[in-house]
């Protein structure tokens, strides 16, 4: 498994395409954060809530670039038969891309720590809440987790890795806020928005980023992960 997890690390950024993906996700974060308007220096208070607030729709476009290729490119250059023929497991090769994948994503997570040092040390007062800063990082950690699972099923699904990466953005913009649009509709407004708001993924990140860990988002992230990954092992053994 981390044979093939270390193939798909290095596989990323054997090129400058790897490279400039990170690149982009941390300058459109630091943009938004530090030059755009409304940004963080204009308004006056040590606060991350603006980058937890953002970052989420820049992972809906980075993880699927990162995990695209996957499988549709062992499928389309021919080479998953091969992989199937060695001493490895289906689950083996799941988690391998799957952990691949995810390694590459917190990568691209882990500069941005930085921001937090930063702006905790311009502040004049208290700085930032720790503990809510803290539930916000691990609130993206699961996001990237959900995320990963889902671009790796889609990339199972074909051998055309631009598709994968269409459907990929939308499946995972759809299951972040999807359900919190479909709930503002009139039609739900008799209590069962709330009920509605729950099976989408905005609902249980922003419920960790006020800093409290509660069991039912914990397991909410782990289930569908699991879920999206259980659906990978059923497309790879039709074929």
């Amino acid at each position: 498994m981390w044979s093939i997890c270390k193939k798909e690390f290095g596989q990323f950024f054997s090129s400058l395409t790897g490279y400039i993906a990170i690149i982009v996700f941390l300058l459109v974060n630091g943009l938004v954060l530090f030059v755009f308007r409304d940004n963080i220096l204009d308004s006056g208070y040590a606060s991350l809530e603006q980058f937890f607030s953002f970052a989420p729709w820049i992972l809906i476009f980075l993880i699927p670039a990162i995990n695209m290729r996957s499988f549709s490119d062992e499928y389309k250059g021919g080479t998953f038969e091969l992989l199937r023929t060695m001493p490895v497991t289906v689950w083996q090769i799941i988690l391998g891309k799957f952990f691949g994948g995810l390694i590459v994503a917190l990568i691209a997570l882990l500069p941005t720590i930085i921001y937090y040092f930063t702006i905790n040390n311009l502040a004049s007062g208290a700085g930032i809440d720790a503990g809510a800063a803290v539930g916000s990082y691990l609130g993206l950690l699961f996001l990237a987790t959900v995320f990963t699972a889902i671009s790796v099923c889609i990339s199972s699904g074909g051998n055309n890795s631009i598709v994968a990466f269409i459907l990929s953005v939308i499946s995972c913009a759809f299951l972040y806020y999807g359900f919190h649009a479909i709930s503002q509709l009139p039609l739900f407004e008799n209590g069962a928005d709330y009920y509605l708001e729950m099976f989408g993924i905005d609902f249980h990140y922003q419920s960790i980023s006020k800093g409290v860990l509660d069991t039912r988002d914990i397991i909410y992230f782990i289930s569908l992960t699991v879920f999206f990954l259980l659906i990978t092992q059923q497309q790879i053994l039709k074929r």
